[in-house]
């Protein structure tokens, strides 16, 4: 069981940046692949980014060049650091653990409260 708690959401300007985190508690957080997602009102969980153990990362297109994930495994936490935010990146963003590096949410096993951010124009 993994307990995943978000943190480091706000109100940023257009072209701000924001660093996400997310603190796991309980068993093997090196062993999971984690995930970034974000939800908008209406939409669906998107994915966003992910990492896997040893650190190799994927991106949705909408993320490369501007967001970047990493991971500490000795303190049990993953970021999102977020640059260059668009309006359109507002939404609820959540993270989460999982066994394989995949873009689909349903397949991730543990998932955190979620985080808002919202980017003003």
């Amino acid at each position: 069981q993994v307990q995943l708690v978000e943190s480091g959401g706000g109100l940023v300007q257009a072209g701000g940046s924001l660093r996400l985190s997310c603190a796991a508690s309980g068993h093997s957080f090196s062993s999971y692949v984690m995930g970034w997602f974000r939800q908008a009102p209406g939409k669906e969980r998107e994915f966003v980014a992910a990492i896997t153990r040893s650190g190799s990362t994927v991106y949705t297109n909408s993320a490369k060049g501007r967001f970047t994930i990493t991971r500490d495994n000795a303190k049990n936490t993953v970021f999102l650091q977020m640059n260059s935010l668009k309006s359109e990146d507002t939404a609820v963003y959540f993270c989460a653990a999982g066994e394989r590096l995949v873009l689909a949410p349903n397949k991730y096993d543990y998932w955190g409260q979620g985080t808002q951010v919202t980017v003003s124009s």
